[in-house]
């Protein structure tokens, strides 16, 4: 049997349930929702996650449409999938967790003492830490942005390779390679000696499925590749950014772009103007470096200093 919560699976089947880590306002039990697909022959560990981000559902929408079609009786291994990190910003749908107004995918590996974010990671971490891989189910929050896989441990981590070459499996055709901050699920699995990739499914509100289509064949990539289930994957040339620029702007108004996502940028390049609300010009931003466009806000009024777009630099293709 192999279990995960209240989820039990003997070889050959699929259970779910939930795995307890606190209590509501109001006293009563919480869970978050788990799955566990056992394979009718051993084999390794798959572990996958979404919504740590309770605004990001491209991840929830991935495991939703891919556990169903994973068949335990052909199955090689085990996938353990918890569907919604985290429970009270899914619950309101904000992006941070609202009891301690944390950003979860920067707790971990956790705390089972700790604020509510950090029980949740420790919670998670520990099933996560019973696999062979790891795959952190993101989007770009509500923004709009390439679907990409980041690879979060660092160029010269010992595991590099190993978790570049995962994102490359995965096949998102975009991967940005560059150390996360602490904290990260990417960044703490490769420490404990396992491969861990944070595939970023686009960006929306609420899902997108494209995105979510991109999301299911990265996890049947993974599961063909590392030899869960019989099938070959051919693994295509992936563009790889290294660095990334982010540009706010420089005054008041409503953002025009004048990139769209996946454009190439040259350095000097208009990628956005601002304009007052009568079209009158306020503002250019040109590109500081070469890259692809890769990521943009959503709604176009903007403050001064606020958020408008990123450019993946350093860009190659392995």
């Amino acid at each position: 049997m192999k279990a995960l919560g209240t989820a039990s699976a003997a070889p050959g089947e699929i259970d779910t349930g939930r795995l307890q880590v606190g209590e509501t306002r109001d006293g009563s039990d919480f869970g978050l929702p788990v799955a566990v697909v056992n394979g009718a022959e051993d084999g390794p560990t798959l572990y996958v996650q979404a919504v740590s981000d309770g605004d990001e559902l491209n991840g929830l929408g991935v495991i939703q449409r891919a556990v169903p079609q994973i068949p335990p009786e052909d199955l090689s291994g085990t996938v353990l999938v918890v569907g919604i990190v985290n429970y009270h910003a899914f619950q309101v749908a904000e992006h941070r967790n609202p009891i301690d107004d944390t950003k979860m995918n920067r707790t971990y590996p956790g705390d089972e003492s700790g604020t509510s974010s950090e029980r949740i990671s420790a919670a998670t971490f520990e099933a996560a830490s019973r696999a062979d891989l790891i795959l952190d189910l993101h989007q770009g929050s509500t923004s709009q942005m390439l679907n990409e896989v980041r690879v979060r441990c660092g160029q010269r981590h010992r595991l590099h390779d190993e978790c570049l070459e995962l994102a490359k499996v995965f096949g998102c055709g975009h991967v940005l390679d560059q150390k996360g901050p602490e904290g990260q699920l990417a960044r703490v699995g490769p420490d404990e000696g396992i491969p861990t990739v944070d595939p970023e499914l686009g960006g929306c509100i609420g899902w997108d499925e494209e995105s979510i289509q991109y999301g299911v064949e990265g996890v049947f990539n993974v599961l063909r590749y590392y030899g869960f289930l019989d099938g070959d994957v051919d693994l295509e040339r992936q563009t790889r950014a290294t660095g990334f620029d982010r540009y706010g702007s420089p005054c008041g108004g409503l953002v025009r772009f004048r990139k769209d996502l996946g454009d190439a940028v040259a350095v000097g390049d208009v990628i956005f103007e601002v304009t007052d609300p009568f079209g009158q010009l306020k503002a250019e931003v040109t590109a500081d470096d070469s890259g692809l466009f890769w990521r943009s806000r959503r709604l176009p009024q903007v403050a001064t200093g606020e958020y408008v777009c990123s450019v993946g630099t350093n860009v190659d293709e392995f």
